[in-house]
Order: structure tokens, then C-alpha cells, then sequence
């Protein structure tokens, strides 16, 4: 584990994203609140914040860090049946939550998975990614858009 004890602490922000395509009958049964399992999107936002906080229980040699906050979105993109999960995490301490982000947005989707599996196990997830993270030695990085060929 890199030791971090010489930097000074300071807020840092890392947002996170990731989709999950489905059939349009579990998409309209997931938007209608219709899922055998209840209420997919409620589900999923709470393991992705919990997710966020246990990333050191997950990723060997990631840093426990005391998260000043963490928020899962989830969009709905009727047009292709897709739900964008962005987390987004924040801390004010020595090392970056990058990896807190891309952990929330992966278990998020996840959850959104095993929670309307029996609606369609074809399921896709697809196109996790930091999209931007601010604060910290390194700065300020924001992600250039996506191709539309990658990950979707």
C-alpha cells in the first residue's frame, strides 16, 4: 500500500458511470415499478453507496477513506432500453476516490442486474468509466465522449 502520509489532506471528487441495456419489456417493467423484486432503482442506489464505502474490503491495497459523501443517479434512456448509473463520491483526504466511483457504478449496476434477472437474463452492462475527478496532486481530469462503438 502506498503510504500517503506526507500529503495534505484536501476535498477531492471522482464521478463514475456505467449502463445496462435490457429488453424494452424489462425496461418499461423497471420504470413502472413492476419488478418481481420491487423497487430495482432504490435497490440498486443503496448498494452502490454502500459499495462505495467497503471499496477497501474489494480492491487490495486501495486506501479506507472516511467518504464526506457519495450519490448514485440512475437515468433512464428509453430510446435504447438503457439505465446510466453515475455515482459520484467525495472525500476530503490524502488519496483520491477514483476507485470508490468505479466500484459504486459497477455494484450499482450489478444489483440492477441480479434484481431484474428474471424480467431478462440477456442483460448487458457496459461502458464503466471515470468520467472526472477533481482535487489532489494530479488535478482535474474529465474524461473526453465516449465512441459510440465502446462499451454500449
Amino acid at each position: 500500500m502506498v503510504d500517503v502520509s506526507e500529503k495534505a489532506p484536501s476535498r477531492r471528487q471522482a464521478v463514475a458511470e456505467a449502463r445496462i441495456s435490457m429488453s424494452a419489456e424489462a425496461f418499461a417493467a423497471i420504470t413502472q415499478g413492476r419488478a418481481p423484486k420491487g423497487d430495482v432503482l432504490a435497490a440498486a442506489r443503496i448498494a452502490g453507496i454502500l459499495a462505495a464505502k467497503r471499496t477497501p474490503e474489494l480492491i487490495p491495497l486501495c486506501h479506507p477513506l472516511p467518504l464526506t459523501g457519495a450519490e448514485i443517479e440512475i437515468t433512464p434512456e428509453p430510446e435504447a432500453s438503457t439505465f446510466r448509473i453515475r455515482s459520484t463520491v467525495r472525500v476530503a483526504g490524502r488519496t483520491g476516490v477514483e476507485m470508490e466511483a468505479l466500484t459504486a457504478a459497477a455494484v450499482a449496476a450489478l444489483t440492477l442486474y441480479d434484481m431484474a434477472k428474471a424480467l431478462d437474463r440477456g442483460m448487458e452492462i457496459g461502458g464503466l468509466r471515470l468520467i472526472e475527478k477533481a482535487g489532489g496532486r494530479s488535478g482535474h481530469y474529465k474524461a473526453p465522449v465516449p465512441r459510440k462503438d465502446k462499451g454500449r
